[in-house]
């Protein structure tokens, strides 16, 4: 009688862990901070408004983001907030072509869908998720509750990602390059969280990962809810324009150049006007 009650007690015991692992989910809320260096010279800018400059720059890449997950899907986006009101007598443009508005993955199929608005249109890039090389090492130092394993890989990017003009003195394309660098890619993961997931489009470690940085972007994990008691919910986005990852890429190349001869010829105006060009 003994066995039979230890055999019934181990098989629930058994089913239990399966179900909590099917049902495994959660919430991670990322912070974003940017490394921002802006060199002008006295002539183009005093240092008061250039002070005032990086603050509102500092303001501006500093974003709330949540990611919500299951084992094998995840839905990441932006919070939603008000912006900082901009010091008077000065007019910043940002363009951002790296970013996105709804980053769906599945990592068990291996494929995402990213809602993205661009220049006023609604676009729905679809494709298979990038195998990242990451090669994990043994340091590790605790976020949070958490202890977290590094991880490394390395990607190439333009040389010159952003581009600044004070008053149409230099134009965004003058400072674009065709040329190649590589980056190195730091990411800190946790195999307390058992799902190959991550923020925005990294994914792949045996854990969550809860830090990345770029060499520019930092995101960090400030809070993580595990199995909520309101469910999860997790939609694959399904508006907008359906296009691939290197046709959106093109179209966004195609309107930069387009936006950058337009603010050429367009130089009139008061006061000081930044543009700032970040790519993704």
């Amino acid at each position: 009688m003994n066995s039979i009650a230890k055999f019934i007690a181990i098989a629930l015991m058994f089913v239990t862990t399966i179900t909590m692992a099917q049902d495994f989910q959660g919430i991670a809320t990322y912070k974003s901070h940017r490394k921002v260096d802006v060199k002008l010279d006295s002539t183009q800018m005093g240092s008061e408004m250039h002070q005032r400059m990086m603050d509102m720059l500092k303001k501006q890449f500093e974003k709330t983001y949540k990611l919500s997950f299951t084992k094998e899907e995840s839905v990441y986006k932006e919070e939603e907030q008000l912006e900082a009101p901009q010091p008077q007598g000065m007019v910043m443009v940002m363009v951002e072509t790296g970013g996105s508005d709804v980053m769906y993955k599945n990592t068990k199929e291996g494929t995402f869908a990213n809602q993205n608005e661009s220049f006023s249109k609604l676009f729905l890039i679809e494709g298979n998720l990038t195998e990242h090389k990451w090669e994990l090492g043994s340091e590790t130092k605790n976020i949070g509750d958490y202890t977290c394993y590094k991880a490394t890989m390395t990607r190439e990017v333009p040389m010159i990602e952003s581009g600044i003009s004070v008053n149409g003195d230099k134009d965004l394309g003058d400072l674009t390059t065709d040329k190649m660098e590589t980056i190195t890619i730091t990411a800190w993961y946790t195999p307390q969280i058992p799902v190959n997931n991550g923020p925005g489009n990294y994914h792949g470690l045996p854990g969550l990962i809860l830090e990345v940085n770029d060499g520019s972007e930092t995101l960090i994990c400030s809070k993580i809810v595990l199995n909520p008691k309101n469910k999860v919910s997790i939609n694959k986005p399904t508006k907008g324009k359906k296009i691939t990852q290197e046709k959106y890429d093109a179209i966004m190349e195609k309107k930069m150049k387009e936006m950058q001869e337009r603010y050429s010829h367009d130089r009139d105006g008061d006061g000081e006007s930044i543009e700032i060009r970040i790519g993704g």
